[in-house]
């Protein structure tokens, strides 16, 4: 069995006993749940407390946020960092369990987002911001990734500055 602790134990347990009759209900009550397949943790926990736990994830983690808005050129990050790409990439997959793009688009959708609900920046200008050539790269993975828009982040925006209570997205993968 695999559990998420204390937080999500008993909706585990709780799949875990339907799924033992029924694995066909277990998925569609876990999707209904907003809960998934939890075979490794990583992805849930924070990025950058992860990236603290390798040097060389961690100097990769500083180098993608300095310079958000410059195109990603692996092997050049590598070379930067004095390690081949190969060892960059194992790194980040051990460390973080994603690849080194994978990693970045996570840290540039997180800043976009920051930006669209804290700025009036357009959607172009946001996306070259952190690193993307256009608006429309930057909403097609948002909503792949993110299951959200810029619209709605912007509008979400508004109904915390409004006083309403919004819960905060998930910086899941969603593939």
């Amino acid at each position: 069995m695999t559990t998420a602790g204390a937080a999500l134990a008993h909706l585990d347990l709780a799949l875990a006993l339907v799924r033992a009759t029924s694995p066909a209900l277990a998925e569609l009550t876990s999707r209904y749940l907003v809960l998934d397949s939890r075979p490794s943790q990583a992805g849930y926990a924070l990025p950058g407390h992860l990236a603290r736990t390798d040097p060389l994830v961690d100097a990769f983690e500083r180098r993608l946020r300095g310079r958000l808005d410059e195109p990603l050129r692996l092997a050049d990050v590598a070379r930067e960092l004095g390690v081949s790409e190969r060892t960059l990439q194992r790194a980040v997959r051990a460390a973080l369990g994603v690849t080194p793009i994978r990693f970045a688009q996570q840290i540039r959708l997180e800043q976009a987002v920051h930006l669209l609900r804290t700025t009036d920046l357009p959607l172009d200008a946001v996306a070259r911001k952190v690193g993307y050539e256009n608006g429309t790269t930057l909403a097609t993975l948002l909503r792949r990734r993110l299951g959200t828009s810029a619209t709605a982040q912007r509008s979400r925006s508004a109904r915390i500055e409004m006083g309403h209570s919004v819960s905060n997205p998930s910086f899941t993968s969603r593939s």
